[in-house]
C-alpha cells in the first residue's frame, strides 16, 4: 500500500528529505579510512561465502568494520530476497557488464542535383 505522505505533492521550499539520499556502503566505507583495493578484495572473498560463514563473520566480535557492513548487506539482502546489495557489490568489484544496443533505421537519403549543385 503506497505511503498517503508519498501522495501528497510537496509545497514550494518544502524539502521531503532532508537528509538526501542514503549514501551507499562503499562510499561509507571509504569515508572511514578504507582504501578501495581493500573493500574489492573483502567483497570478493565474502561473495564466495554461505549463509554460515557470513554469520560468523557478523558475530566474531574481532572481525573488521568493513567484514561487518559487508556481511550485514549481504545478509539484509537474502532476507528481502533482493540482488540490490549483492549487484551493488558485484558492479563495485567486477564492473557493469558491457550493454549493447541494436539501430535499425528505415530512412533514405535523396540526393538531388539542379543546375550542377548537389541538394540533399
Amino acid at each position: 500500500m503506497a505511503n498517503e505522505h508519498n501522495l501528497i505533492p510537496a509545497k514550494k521550499g518544502e524539502v521531503r528529505n532532508p537528509n538526501g539520499r542514503p549514501k551507499k556502503y562503499v562510499t561509507l566505507l571509504r569515508e572511514q579510512g578504507y582504501k578501495l583495493s581493500e573493500i574489492n578484495d573483502t567483497i570478493q572473498v565474502m561473495l564466495q561465502m554461505d549463509l554460515d560463514e557470513l554469520k560468523k563473520v557478523w558475530d566474531n566480535p574481532k572481525a573488521t568494520i568493513l567484514e561487518k557492513t559487508i556481511a550485514n548487506a549481504m545478509r539484509k539482502s537474502l532476507e528481502k530476497g533482493s540482488l540490490y546489495s549483492v549487484e551493488t557489490l558485484l558492479t563495485r568489484v567486477y564492473g557493469k557488464p558491457k550493454e549493447t544496443q541494436q539501430v535499425s533505421s528505415d530512412s533514405r537519403i535523396e540526393v538531388v542535383f539542379v543546375n550542377g549543385k548537389t541538394i540533399l
